[in-house]
């Protein structure tokens, strides 16, 4: 059985969240039910980010899960047109880079979750990271699910010191 995209994913995730949102949303009320479904993917995110750092430790047990390593996720993110990506910076401890077109969010506004797009999505990127390697933090100060021209993800390693 072939693996679907993540953009596939993402979109049979969206239906069967909405489903449920809207469901919530009657019961406790829309805040509410979206706080709690920002917190489950916010877990979510961070669990998958562990996972990709077991498979890559497992693939490669010398790697470091260093931001270098780290950027090897970008391709399956970018898998069948899902992102447009412009690099600036990829090293060990820095991955800059921008999404300039972004088919989660057109999928999201063509669903009618527009507005919750950032929850279903973007939110994901930080707890991934973390999940990662808890020293590694995102600064993003725009997306395009917000409106921006395009997301501008900048992840640094901050080593502790021992």
């Amino acid at each position: 059985m072939a693996a679907n995209s993540l953009l596939e994913r993402r979109r049979i995730e969206a239906e069967f969240t909405k489903g449920i949102l809207d469901v919530l949303a009657t019961e406790i009320g829309r805040d509410r039910a979206v706080a709690i479904l920002t917190k489950a993917i916010e877990a979510m995110a961070e669990t998958a980010g562990a996972a990709f750092a077991a498979e890559t430790s497992k693939a490669d047990p010398g790697k470091p899960a260093d931001l270098a390593t780290f950027a090897g996720i970008l391709p399956r993110w970018q898998a069948g047109d899902a992102l447009a990506v412009t690099l600036h910076a990829q090293n060990a401890n820095e991955l800059d880079f921008d999404v300039t077109h972004c088919a989660f969010a057109d999928m999201y506004r063509e669903l009618g979750l527009g507005e919750l797009g950032f929850v279903l999505s973007c939110n994901r990127d930080g707890g991934f990271s973390k999940g990662f390697n808890p020293e590694i933090a995102l600064t993003r100060t725009q997306t395009i699910m917000g409106g921006a021209s395009h997301c501008d993800f900048r992840f640094r390693l901050h080593r502790r010191q021992s």
